[in-house]
């Protein structure tokens, strides 16, 4: 008699056939995909799109219509008045209607001929004389300038170093520190040691930076297109077309600047377990992240050390595009800086990757950044 013979059969273990390349795109789109359903940023990205959008149609309208003051003015006078368009002039016949305009508050001021004045206009108002009048009517002196390209550079130098600067600053820590505390909380849940057994370390960090510069550089797309919807609804074409070249660049600039910090806020979240302590941590990468901003505004002026900050890797995002948009930088001084830029990156994101590596199973008591680098 024969006995029957059971056969077991094991299913085969799926082997992972994900290249690096998917398993970096799987990452990034996690990353997208879970900062669009955020709540809190769609909204807060539309706050800053509306607002961007509300001060440059408000500074705008406010240059157009600024200075334009409303006068009555006999036909005499009338005629002698300069032909700018910050005067609007209402013809009086005497005195008696120009009394009565002022009075109703209809126009600011009056002007009426006086012998006895040294212009030979007298100028009546209600409480107080318009100053931008008074001016306009004031004799002048000759004035001539020895570098009249650098007229009201200031203000716009400093203009631009806030725009730059605070975009620059803004977008790195809104999107590369939640690349830290990503890291943090998947250590500290222990979800770390699941992700890792089915993604090498590498391309996990590639994804995270990835997922996030993507993100961050569609931002700046969305302000470079409110920006210009802003200035083209203003009239303000003549400085669109001077940013153009300089907010190219700065995209440029932006999307390797972000990659550098990127990795070094990931390297940075990978040596804690805990959120309590990655200030020590974090903190450095802040400080590079706000140090371009306030030397940009405290150094504007300053040529030698505008010269400096473009080629180094940090400021170069904001320093370079202002250089450009005031042409103190020739052809090739953005191409050698954009150079410097990337080596920096292979090198940064080289290093990042490798504490990042070493450190994620490292559980407990924070990583010293020797013991990472040494793996």
């Amino acid at each position: 008699m024969s006995t029957p013979t059971t056969t077991r059969t094991t299913a085969a273990r799926p082997e992972a056939s994900l290249t690096p390349a998917q398993g970096v795109w799987l990452v990034a789109e996690r990353e997208i995909g879970g900062k669009l359903r955020s709540r809190s940023f769609l909204i807060s990205t539309a706050i800053l799109l509306v607002l961007a959008l509300g001060g440059i149609l408000w500074s705008g309208f406010q240059a157009g219509s600024a200075g334009t003051i409303e006068v009555a003015a006999t036909a005499d006078v009338a005629g002698q008045l300069p032909e700018v368009e910050a005067i609007e002039v209402t013809e009086v016949a005497d005195r008696a209607e120009a009394e009565a305009l002022v009075a109703d508050g209809e126009v600011e001021a009056a002007l009426l001929p006086d012998a006895q004045s040294p212009t030979g206009v007298l100028l009546l108002a209600d409480k107080e004389a318009p100053d931008s009048l008074v001016s306009l009517l004031s004799v002048a002196p000759t004035v001539e300038l020895l570098d009249p390209d650098a007229d009201g550079e200031g203000p716009m130098r400093y203009l631009l170093g806030v725009i730059f600067g605070v975009v620059f600053m803004m977008s790195a820590i809104t999107f590369g520190s939640p690349i830290s505390m990503s890291v943090i909380e998947e250590k500290q849940t222990r979800v770390i040691e699941i992700l890792i057994s089915a993604i090498p370390a590498r391309v996990l960090l590639a994804g995270k930076v990835l997922g996030n510069t993507i993100l961050a550089f569609g931002q700046i797309l969305l302000l470079v297109a409110v920006a210009v919807v802003g200035l083209v609804l203003t009239g303000q074409t003549g400085l669109l077309q001077g940013l153009g070249a300089p907010l190219v660049w700065f995209a440029v600039f932006f999307v390797f600047g972000f990659l550098l910090l990127a990795a070094m806020f990931a390297a940075a979240g990978s040596l804690v377990s805990r959120q309590e302590d990655s200030g020590p941590t974090l903190t450095p990468v802040m400080y590079l992240t706000m140090i371009p901003y306030f030397l940009v505004l405290f150094l504007g002026d300053n040529p030698v050390a505008m010269t400096v900050m473009s080629y180094v890797p940090f400021s170069a995002p904001v320093a370079m595009p202002i250089r450009l948009f005031f042409g103190e930088a020739t052809w090739w001084e953005p191409l050698l800086s954009l150079v410097i830029l990337l080596a920096s990156c292979f090198v940064v994101i080289g290093l990042g990757a490798k504490i990042y590596e070493n450190s994620l199973l490292r559980m407990g008591a924070r990583v010293k950044l020797k013991d990472a680098l040494r793996g």
